[in-house]
């Protein structure tokens, strides 16, 4: 496997955030990423009360999304910047709270196109054997100043939620 990553995450608790910005319905097969990102980053120094320049990339599935996992099978996909408040959201961007709780922490560095690796690993090998499983909440990436985009050094924060296993 060549995945430039930190294979072993770190499991911390995330505290709630406030994020504002656009959303898209897509399946991996109709990926719509490019056109998310092409409307929200022009855009994105119209959101006044940012806490950061980190930009937000979240994905909502949902309780199946998983379960009968399929390439065709849609969620939806926001681009954000998180925010002090929702106070004053600028009239063309839409909020997304995100409520606190534990993730798996994973630092990925490599092209977009390769993360798809990452996410195998994630949820074929890593998930399966650990202690944890599947949180239905929010699955988000961070990418922060380490980010550049289509560059094999680019470096993102990989968000997944999780939750003791039930399976003991």
């Amino acid at each position: 496997m060549k995945i430039k990553t930190d294979l072993e995450p770190v499991i911390e608790k995330i505290e709630a955030k406030k994020l504002v910005g656009k959303s898209i319905s897509m399946s991996l097969m109709d990926n719509k990423t490019f056109d998310l990102f092409s409307e929200f980053m022009p855009k994105r120094n119209d959101i006044s009360n940012n806490i950061s320049e980190d930009i937000f990339e979240v994905l909502l599935y949902n309780k199946a999304y998983f379960k009968n996992f399929n390439p065709n099978n849609m969620f939806i996909k926001w681009a954000c910047l998180e925010v002090f408040d929702f106070e004053n959201t600028h009239k063309n961007m839409k909020q997304l709270p995100i409520e606190s709780g534990l993730y798996a922490r994973f630092n990925y560095k490599g092209l977009a196109k390769d993360i798809g690796e990452l996410m195998t690993f994630i949820y074929s090998d890593w998930l399966p054997n650990s202690e944890y499983e599947l949180d239905d909440r929010p699955h988000f990436n961070i990418l922060g100043k380490k980010y550049k985009n289509n560059h094999p050094d680019s470096q993102e924060t990989v968000c997944i939620p999780i939750k003791a296993s039930a399976k003991d």
